[in-house]
């Protein structure tokens, strides 16, 4: 039986965008947990700490929109490496202030620079798109791109925290940088796989941000109730194995959410399903909302283990669902725009998600987090019905 995975590497530069791009989205989820480990170390404060690093996140949540809306107007090889340096010099602002003892309001100047770094996922899913639009091989290229994204974001974090704590505590953000600007480097160099920019492209600027469509912002949605119950579960996961008495049992739970959810995409991506994608949609919708009431019932590490273990089954193929909607909603000479809205909607999503538990878990207990997976999952189905109702009718061309 032939692999379905082996067949998308037989393009031309395939390996080499995908590689690089690997290495370039490695950087946001070192960034984020590395300033916190960095700014705990050495300003001993957790809630300063915290306020920079959701800086960072909150303004790459807003920016990596508008650079991607630019990347469609005049490519990749020349935004790229502009964003790239101003995020990179952010980083190096942060790091300066944080290692010459600057004033605190110093360091929220760098995340935010910093946060002008590019969606490296988006750049990568669009050359797949410009590759393989419509061929059914294109959702087994979402799938391997969402299973690549879960594993950057399970090797980011330990690696740098654990460049922090051993080399110094700038170590971790800065190896960050370095991999983003690397990473950027050999990608806009691979000139034969960027997608093309059209002649131009006068309806992009005078219609505006593809966020202005109901559809995009319904996917942005359901895609920020998602990022809510990660952001939940990694929270709250961590607090409830401290609250048992066994703080490393925190990463076997957190591990078995990412495997399962990786596991998922390349089985969903290796299928070819004739079910309606608004369907799949208010499937997925449903079942990511199911799965958090396991989550309510966990009174022990094995049983909070096999919540999340279900919970992570539905996550990536509902966000491949959610990709291949937008690929079809959204004109092609903007696509990279819209899969950033949904991608930045994931990771606002995440910030509020462990804000708010956090909150919630200071004042009620570990426990008492989970409720607030509960109404994520409640708003990511009743979205999910939403737009089963707004996309059954066949989705009209792109113009």
């Amino acid at each position: 039986m032939a692999n379905p995975y082996r067949e998308l590497f037989t393009a031309p530069g395939a390996t080499g965008f995908v590689l690089a791009g690997l290495v370039a989205r490695l950087a946001l989820p070192m960034t984020g947990i590395g300033i916190i480990t960095m700014l705990a170390q050495l300003r001993g404060s957790y809630a300063l700490a915290g306020a920079v690093s959701a800086t960072f996140v909150l303004t790459y949540a807003l920016l990596s929109p508008q650079v991607s809306r630019l990347v469609d107007r005049h490519g990749q090889a020349r935004v790229l490496p502009l964003a790239t340096a101003i995020s990179a010099g952010g980083m190096l602002l942060l790091l300066a202030c944080s290692w010459w003892q600057a004033p605190d309001w110093s360091l929220f100047i760098g995340a935010l620079l910093a946060g002008f770094m590019p969606s490296l996922s988006a750049m990568v899913r669009a050359r797949w798109t410009v590759i393989y639009r419509g061929q059914p091989r294109l959702q087994t290229a979402y799938s391997l791109e969402t299973v690549f994204d879960e594993v950057t974001f399970i090797a980011g974090p330990p690696l740098s925290v654990g460049l922090s704590i051993a080399l110094f505590p700038q170590a971790g953000p800065l190896v960050a940088s370095l991999l983003l600007a690397l990473g950027v480097f050999i990608l806009v160099l691979q000139r034969g796989s960027e997608p093309p920019v059209q002649a131009r492209n006068a309806n992009l600027t005078a219609s505006g941000s593809v966020i202005r469509e109901k559809n995009v912002r319904l996917l942005a949605l359901l895609m920020m109730g998602m990022g809510v119950i990660v952001g939940t579960v990694d929270i709250v996961s961590v607090a409830f194995a401290e609250q048992l008495g066994r703080p490393a049992a925190a990463s076997l739970v957190l591990s078995a959410y990412a495997a399962s959810s990786c596991v998922a995409g390349l089985l969903f991506g290796a299928l070819k399903l004739a079910t309606p994608l608004h369907r799949l949609l208010l499937l997925g919708g449903l079942a990511t909302a199911l799965t958090t009431l396991p989550l309510q019932l966990a009174s022990s590490i094995p049983a909070l283990t096999g919540a999340v273990l279900l919970a992570g089954l539905f996550f990536a193929p509902t966000m491949i669902v959610a990709m291949s909607l937008v690929e079809r909603l959204v004109p092609e000479h903007r696509l990279t725009e819209g899969m950033t809205w949904l991608l930045a909607g994931l990771n606002v999503g995440i910030a509020l998600g462990a804000a708010v538990s956090g909150r919630l878990v200071d004042q009620s207990g570990a426990q008492a987090g989970f409720a607030v997976a509960l109404c994520a999952g409640v708003t990511v189905l009743l979205v999910a019905v939403w737009g089963q109702q707004r996309l059954r009718a066949p989705l009209p061309a792109p113009t």
